[in-house]
């Protein structure tokens, strides 16, 4: 095969897949935009009714678990509308100690040791929240993590969509914290750009993303949908595996909650090695999805951005030079060229996603941020595939 063939053939490939891309941009744009805002009426709880139950798993959380607990205990929702069930797993630092003196009535503690006998598990997260979960009262299952913070009305918002749509599942925005540091405004911007898709998605019926984060279902649905039956054996997607099986029974009555008032932050990983180990656990569970529209949209954005480095790789090694009309470019140019238009679309996609989270300025970050998030997409979708990652101290695959 001709040097000449294969250059002409990866350049008509990383064309159409632009297009393709660019199309999927356009849609979920649109989707986003077309989500509405939610309005709580945050000044009246008299006729709130709904108990809530928050379900915390945390494994060696003292360094963020008091936070939780003051945005919590902050809450304006009424408390004696909801409980706290923090579920300890395995920490070995002072994590549970810290939960057990906090002064509050309605946060309990209950330790994952208690309730599987020292069997070996590859989801302690799933089995920490099923049995937060079996222990708890509420009529609607909040769920969050221990690295979170979130605003005074985030509770009172969530109850009045529920009370007034009726939803088995809610799926609410979730924030990357960031100072400074390049790890952390990539993480956060990145981020942003998944929450975007996030929305689009649930509102287009497509489920496609959820975070556990920021999650609320109904118990029954829970316990209609069997649980985690079926995905206890895969360490993550305690949120979007069980989207799922919620929606295989109800794919009308997932909703995205569009508010600022439920947005929950959440801690940035510090290094580039957990901010890979952290993408990689995320993209092991493509293969799992039930939803089989979204592995295509997965399948193109890996294949565009793997094309994006193959085209890369060849402009730096040849002089192969591309004849259009009166026109001559390099591979190297024809790049340039690809990239500054995926920029363009891209950024077009996130502008009003950044605007909700107030995160404008990192965009002007987002051209120099993009070889970095086409190597990372590459690897970590491979070795999210074919590799193995380390969570909470614990090897899984």
């Amino acid at each position: 095969m001709s040097y000449l063939f294969m250059y002409s053939a990866l350049l008509i490939i990383v064309f159409l897949l632009l297009l393709c891309y660019a199309v999927l941009l356009i849609y979920y744009r649109y989707g986003w935009k077309s989500i509405p805002e939610f309005v709580s009426d945050i000044n009246s709880t008299e006729n709130n009714s709904t108990y809530i139950s928050i379900i915390v798993p945390a494994r060696n959380e003292e360094k963020n678990i008091v936070a939780l607990l003051n945005a919590i205990n902050q809450q304006t929702y009424p408390s004696h509308l909801f409980e706290v069930i923090i579920v300890d797993d395995h920490s070995t630092d002072n994590t549970a100690n810290l939960v057990s003196s906090f002064n509050s009535t309605n946060i309990r503690l209950i330790h994952l040791s208690d309730y599987i006998n020292n069997e070996s598990l590859n989801a302690y997260k799933k089995k920490a929240i099923e049995i937060g979960i079996n222990e708890s009262r509420g009529t609607l299952i909040v769920t969050t993590d221990a690295d979170c913070t979130m605003n005074k009305n985030w509770l009172k918002t969530i109850a009045d969509c529920y009370e007034r749509n009726h939803p088995k599942m809610i799926v609410m925005p979730v924030s990357i914290k960031n100072n400074f540091r390049f790890i952390e405004m990539f993480q956060s911007l990145d981020f942003i750009c998944l929450q975007g898709i996030t929305g689009a998605a649930v509102y287009k019926k497509m489920h496609g993303m959820c975070n556990g984060a920021n999650l609320a279902y109904t118990k029954a649905v829970f316990e209609e949908a069997g649980g985690f039956k079926g995905i206890d054996d895969i360490a993550s997607g305690d949120d979007l595996l069980l989207m799922h099986k919620i929606a295989k029974l109800y794919p009308n009555e997932i909703i995205y909650l569009k508010s600022d008032d439920v947005i929950v932050e959440t801690a940035p990983v510090k290094t580039i090695n957990e901010f890979f180990n952290q993408r990689i656990r995320w993209a092991s569970k493509a293969d799992k999805y039930e939803d089989k529209r979204l592995f295509p949209v997965l399948l193109l954005v890996y294949l565009f951005n793997l094309s994006l480095l193959l085209l890369f790789m060849a402009g730096m090694f040849s002089d192969f030079k591309i004849d259009f009309f009166v026109f001559s470019f390099s591979i190297l140019q024809f790049f340039v060229f690809i990239l500054f238009i995926k920029i363009i679309f891209e950024i077009y996609f996130l502008f009003p996603v950044v605007v909700f989270f107030k995160k404008q300025k990192l965009l002007l970050l987002f051209p120099l941020m993009q070889p970095f998030h086409i190597i990372y997409t590459v690897v970590a979708g491979w070795l999210g595939k074919f590799g193995n990652y380390t969570w909470k101290d614990r090897k899984v695959k």
